[in-house]
This record gives structure tokens, C-alpha cells and sequence, in this order.
């Protein structure tokens, strides 16, 4: 009898276990096959992979001004020209700009609350005047929605170690919030093309600020709630200028930004915020062409 009722004992102990060689996957979870991720950096295969379903707006500059999913021109233009890009062609900007007076549907308030912005750039110091890479304008007014600042100003011409990153974007309480790259920077210059990226979390309030893959930005916790960035209506878009440097338009008397010199390419544009890993893979698959 004592065997018996050890024997019986034992059974739910048998059965658990043998429970729980048969259900190794409980949550019944697709299988993965590791040769899908062969050749791969970070998942993805390419860099278009990225994100491809929250690209809204891109630039290719390949011996066209209009951007590609609206096919939307710019509005006026100068010193504008093409040259051989990182990726085919690019805008090159001799003192110039482009001017889209558009209100692009993916810029609205509602639809564009966390963003990714990336760009490859070629740019210089000039020691005098500040660049306006890339402007989310807002009609009538000074500063944008969103201002890409480069502070070009800061150093001469013959400095290609150092560029200082300024972004600044409009909040929701009316005021502004800003990143600055304080100790890291690329190497500039001719010849040297830039991978920039600047990201924003929409819940969070992380704006980072990001070259050729790393993480440059001091100051990318920008906070919630008032401060957080709004995309004020209406609004329009400007490559290497801002409104005071447009025939026109000039809203103030500010005179501490100059016309662009230097090329853009690859212009992307996302409504959604990208982790730095990410960033990175994207970066590390543009440079080997993937």
C-alpha cells in the first residue's frame, strides 16, 4: 500500500515535467530562422528598411528639387545647382536656398508630434555668418517650428575639426527647447560628408542630436508637457535660409544668419522618433552602399 501511494504521488510530478518539454513556446511565437539575419546590421538589410513605413517627406537631389512622395517643387530658389552627391546627385548651395511655400499634410500639428530628420551634409566654417540648414518655417515669424542651426560662425574657414550643432525647436506651451553638441563633433570640410540626424520623442521629450552614427547632443532631455515640440500651423519649409534671407519675405532685422554654402543629399524625414541603435545601423548600411 505504501509503494502504491508513492507511485500515485509521483504521477503530477511526471506530468508537470513532461508539460513542460512539450510547450517550450507558450506564447506560440513565430519561429525565427537565424538566416534571415545573415548579413545583417542591427535587423535590417538595408537602410530603406528603416522606418519605411513613417517616411512622409524625402529629398534624393537627384537632378530634381521635388520631393518625392508629393512630388511637391520648391517655390523659389537661388545659387542652387546639382553635383555628384554620397548617393547619386545633391544640392549644391553657392549662397542659396530653397524655398517649398507649401504646407506639406505630413508637417501638420496632429500628424508630426515625434520626428527622425535625416540628412547627409558637406558643409564649412566660415567664422561670420550662422547656417539654417533646414527650416520648418512659420509664416511671418523668426523662428520656426523646427531650426536646424549649424553655428558656422564660430570658427574660420580652416577649422574642419569642430562644428557646432545648434537645433532648436517651438513647444507647446509657446516657448522653445534647444540641444548643442558640446564636446563631440565631426570632421568637416570638403570632401567630408556628414551623416546628421536629429531625433525627437514626442512622449518623452528626447531630442537627440546625432553624426555618422554617434550620439553628439549635451542637452537632450527636453522635458513634457509645455515643453514639448509643436508643429505650429501653417507652416513651410526652407533649405539654407531662413525668411530674412528670402526677397520678400524678411520678417525682422536679424542679420546673424548668411546664405548656405555647401551640399545636402538624402534628405529623410519620418514621424517617428529612432532610437540611436538604430540611427546607427542606418548609418553603418548607407556607408557600405546597402
Amino acid at each position: 500500500m505504501y509503494k502504491l501511494r508513492y507511485l500515485l504521488a509521483l504521477v503530477p510530478v511526471f506530468a508537470l515535467f513532461s508539460a513542460c518539454e512539450k510547450d517550450g513556446n507558450p506564447n506560440n511565437l513565430p519561429e525565427l530562422d537565424p538566416n534571415d539575419y545573415v548579413g545583417t546590421v542591427g535587423g535590417f538589410k538595408t537602410s530603406d528598411e528603416i522606418l519605411k513605413d513613417n517616411l512622409v517627406a524625402y529629398f534624393s537631389f537627384d537632378d530634381t528639387y521635388n520631393e518625392k512622395l508629393t512630388n511637391t517643387a520648391p517655390t523659389s530658389k537661388t545659387g542652387d545647382s546639382f553635383v555628384d552627391g554620397f548617393k547619386g546627385k545633391a544640392l549644391n548651395l553657392n549662397a542659396g536656398y530653397l524655398y517649398y511655400a507649401t504646407q506639406f499634410a505630413a508637417f501638420k500639428q496632429e500628424a508630426f508630434k515625434s520626428f527622425t530628420i535625416s540628412q547627409w551634409i558637406q558643409i564649412s566654417n566660415n567664422g561670420s555668418k550662422r547656417t539654417m540648414l533646414t527650416q520648418f518655417a512659420r509664416p511671418g515669424m523668426f523662428d520656426g517650428n523646427l531650426d536646424i542651426r549649424l553655428n558656422t560662425n564660430s570658427y574660420p574657414a580652416s577649422n574642419i575639426d569642430v562644428l557646432k550643432v545648434g537645433p532648436r525647436f517651438s513647444t507647446v506651451g509657446g516657448g522653445s527647447q534647444d540641444n548643442l553638441n558640446a564636446t563631440k563633433t565631426p570632421k568637416i570640410g570638403p570632401g567630408n560628408w556628414v551623416h546628421l540626424v536629429l531625433s525627437y520623442n514626442g512622449l518623452t521629450g528626447r531630442f537627440n542630436v546625432l553624426t555618422n552614427g554617434e550620439n553628439i547632443g549635451s542637452y537632450s532631455d527636453r522635458g513634457t508637457g509645455n515643453n514639448l515640440f509643436k508643429s505650429n500651423e501653417p507652416n513651410e519649409l526652407i533649405f539654407g535660409a531662413n525668411y530674412n534671407l528670402i526677397p520678400g519675405k524678411s520678417v525682422s532685422t536679424n542679420t546673424e544668419y548668411g546664405l548656405m554654402t555647401g551640399k545636402i543629399d538624402e534628405v529623410k524625414i519620418y514621424n517617428a522618433f529612432m532610437p540611436d541603435a538604430v540611427v546607427k545601423a542606418m548609418y553603418d548600411l548607407t556607408i557600405a552602399g546597402k
